[in-house]
């Protein structure tokens, strides 16, 4: 061949471009193995999201056991142990094809009948969001192992929004069947199927997995070991953040002021996305069951006397946007027109006066008990501001602190009068907004439901006219005077829309690939040394 400029230059670019491929394969080489390090704020109650979906627990648990489906950014549903679905012009039948050749990390084999068995005996019975979403579910059909047949009493337009890997996770039957599901062994050490395996749980101090070699997924996960660790004290997850001995961690897992300062290293980087899939609410529940807080006069009152902008600006550092109603703004379904509580504690103590809570000795109206959700400082500070901002309008408060596990055990045996917590209302309200309203949802014992004790009669016809519409105008309308009839009754005091922060040195890829990074698989991370 002639050696002209021309062929030069492509010869000089052909021989780049190969340079370049070999340093990306050889960079990529680099990049499989290896070990990555989460910080935990909290240490989760168990190890399965299947009937607990308590914020640290769907963080792990997801690596190990799987759903049905996954999300992509869009929260439109992509094939996970599915592979393919298939819905009947009625509505009223599902059929999933699942996925060949698919372990369990014991080595059995997963089957229909592991999905028949989860959907019924837990996700409908046990789970705090699933006896709502899969109300219209009346049985799984397996005609053979790799076809799961679901059918529906009505139509569930929420059906194909429920079945990821943290809202509805599949358990092995034969680990579960005929025994006391809650208390099983398996949820402190799961067997599933997902690309990492459980290895070693040391209380207090880190939950380890190891790379599962025979998982589905050709070639997955990227690393042999993810370390969780449990790490209370705030400071010292901030330092571990700053020194690399910790490589990522979710939820604003640093205070939002060290957030700010870490966002200035230049190893480190901060991102709010992936938190789509979950939509967080900051909000405080009201024991109904209480004097006086079965008054909505004084419940009403009390989100009069909070101002939530304070919040946003001096605790939150702007991480959160005030709420009007239990859906967030971004939601299709979410309406401007309900009931506003402007900050006003002048027009909280008229209220509260003509309730007929008068002020008594040392100027109270009456006494609450307060159980903040011990996650991160701005938690506490929240839990500070809310006693002083009552105790100026005459409420005083006692601030009961505890750990995650004391403060839910509370919660869901009703044993408090207002709690705090940071909610997922979910992309579809049918997953993370109903379960705090619908009366069919007071089930002493389970958290995340309706520890409210709320019930309206109006509220449970709309919730389940929502579970079979299949308009989606006319679903939406729905939503719209559920949102209405919330802020009417006010059995929860809503305060922000979160903006959490994921906090991850630049070495860690492919973190926030979809709308529901801290509850992936982590199947996809590769982490550069």
């Amino acid at each position: 061949m002639l050696i002209t400029k021309r062929n030069a230059a492509k010869g000089l670019a052909a021989l780049a471009g190969a340079a370049m491929a070999g340093d990306a394969r050889q960079a990529a080489a680099q990049a499989r193995g290896g070990t990555l390090t989460v910080m935990l704020a909290n240490e989760p109650p168990m190890l399965t999201s299947a009937f607990n979906t308590a914020l640290p627990l769907g963080s792990v648990s997801t690596k190990m056991l799987e759903g049905l489906l996954a999300y992509d950014a869009q929260m439109n549903p992509r094939p996970s142990l599915a592979t393919s679905w298939q819905a009947s012009p009625d509505g009223l039948t599902y059929t999933f094809r699942l996925r060949p050749s698919v372990k369990w990390h014991d080595g059995r084999d997963f089957t229909s009948a592991d999905v028949a068995f989860s959907a019924m005996q837990v996700w409908k019975t046990m789970h705090p969001r699933g006896r709502a979403v899969f109300a219209n579910l009346t049985a799984v059909e397996t005609p053979d192992a790799l076809t799961a047949v679901f059918r529906l009493s009505g139509p569930s337009p929420v059906l194909l929004s429920a079945l990821h890997a943290y809202e509805s996770q599949i358990l092995p039957r034969h680990l579960y069947e005929g025994t006391d599901i809650a208390t099983n062994p398996a949820n402190a050490a799961p067997i599933g199927t997902g690309p990492f395996r459980f290895r070693e749980w040391r209380r207090g101090q880190f939950i380890l997995l190891e790379r599962n070699p025979d998982y589905w997924d050709a070639g997955k996960p990227a690393l042999d070991r993810v370390i969780f660790r449990i790490m209370t004290d705030a400071g010292a997850r901030s330092a571990a953040m700053e020194n690399g001995s910790v490589d990522i961690g979710f939820f604003s897992p640093v205070s939002l002021a060290e957030t700010e300062r870490l966002k200035r290293n230049r190893n480190i980087e901060v991102t709010t996305r992936g938190y789509e899939y979950a939509s967080p609410m900051f909000f405080m529940e009201l024991n109904l069951r209480n004097r006086p807080l079965d008054d909505v006069r004084v419940r009403r009152a009390m989100m009069h006397a909070l101002d939530r902008r304070f919040i946003i600006e001096n605790i939150f550092l702007g991480y959160a946007e005030p709420a009007t109603g239990p859906i967030p703004v971004s939601s299709p379904f979410y309406t401007p027109d309900v009931p506003r509580y402007d900050f006003n504690p002048r027009l909280a103590n008229q209220m509260l006066d003509e309730a007929g809570y008068r002020r008594g000795a040392g100027g109270w109206r009456f006494t609450i008990t307060h159980d903040p959700v011990p996650q991160g400082d701005e938690h506490a500070q929240t839990a500070d501001y809310v006693k002083q901002a009552f105790a100026q309008v005459g409420i005083n408060v006692e601030v009961r602190r505890q750990d995650l596990a004391s403060q839910i055990r509370r919660v869901s045996q009703w044993e408090f009068d207002m709690s705090s917590n940071p909610l997922f209302a979910m992309f579809d309200p049918a997953l993370g907004v109903t379960r705090l309203f619908w009366s069919g949802n007071i089930n002493q014992g389970t958290p995340f439901t309706n520890v409210s004790g709320f019930r309206n009669a109006e509220l449970d016809r709309i919730v389940a006219a929502q579970a079979t519409e299949r308009d989606p105008e006319s679903r939406k309308r729905l939503f719209w005077r559920l949102q209405q009839i919330v802020m009417e009754e006010v059995p929860l005091l809503y305060l922000l829309e979160v903006k959490y922060a994921t906090i991850a040195n630049t070495r860690v890829r492919n973190h926030t690939t979809d709308g529901a990074a801290a509850f992936g698989s982590f199947a996809d991370i590769t982490v550069q040394r």
